[in-house]
């Protein structure tokens, strides 16, 4: 049998960490009993044996890894230097992760990039993402549309293309939306597991939390209703056949 992903989860508001579990199984299409979740603002990140799983997904959440110490959340000092020991390793070992937003941020931070919200943050909402010549010959994006639709949210993003990562994917405001580091560690801007539905509980979850206006909030939800997104979870969904296979890495 093939072994569970490991669903790595930082929202402390639980209705939008509901939501973005269900949304990863669904997009996915894993049946809960395929998935170990670990709500790491709740129990922070317990001693973990990466051979006991076949993927790491990390989600998003409103932690901001360019933040200073003084300004991040208790929950996110208690999680953070674990996760990053962890990133470290799947990074030297080339372990297959998945990493979005929150989860992109991260990563780059191991590798050495500089993320912060300098530049490039983006109100939730669609943006137009564009392929790099690089995706082309990528196991996860092969085929996939030049170009597609995607939502996003977020304060802070990747001044640069992190160190030693290959640039799949970017758009006209955030140029860095999705990369890949070795062969089977994948990080995206952009949310793959999330519908129209999802982007309205993540809205009214964080109204007031400062990443638009929040009389702008009702406007911005019928924005995301509008848009039929497809390609990101079908990344999603090609990340998790590919390493839940019987056969592992070669399946690919």
């Amino acid at each position: 049998m093939p072994k569970p992903c490991l669903l790595l989860q930082l929202r402390p508001e639980r209705p939008a960490a509901d939501d973005e579990y269900q949304a990863v199984l669904r997009a996915g299409e894993l049946d809960p009993s395929a998935v170990v979740r670990v709500q790491m603002e709740r129990q922070g990140l317990p001693d973990l044996v990466l051979d006991d799983f076949s993927a790491v997904i990390v989600g998003g959440g409103p932690s901001n890894v360019g933040n200073p110490e003084s300004e991040k959340y208790d929950y996110q000092l208690r999680f953070e230097p674990g996760l990053k020991k962890l990133l470290a390793e799947i990074v030297a070992r080339d372990f297959p992760y998945l990493g979005a937003c929150y989860g992109l941020s991260i990563l780059a931070d191991v590798l050495g990039g500089t993320v912060s919200g300098e530049r490039y943050d983006e109100p939730p909402g669609a943006q137009t993402i564009e392929l790099t010549a690089r995706a082309g010959e990528d196991p996860l994006l092969r085929g996939a549309p030049q170009s597609f639709r995607a939502f996003v949210g977020h304060k802070e993003a990747c001044q640069e293309v992190p160190p030693n990562a290959v640039l799949l994917a970017t758009s006209a405001d955030c140029p860095v939306q999705m990369i890949r580091v070795g062969q089977h560690v994948y990080a995206t801007q952009f949310h793959p597991e999330l519908d129209g539905d999802g982007l309205a509980l993540r809205i009214e979850t964080y109204r007031h939390a400062g990443y638009f206006d929040p009389d702008e909030a009702d406007y911005l939800i019928a924005l995301g209703h509008r848009e039929a997104i497809t390609t990101p979870k079908e990344i999603l969904r090609r990340f998790v056949t590919r390493y839940r296979s019987e056969t592992g890495l070669d399946c690919c």
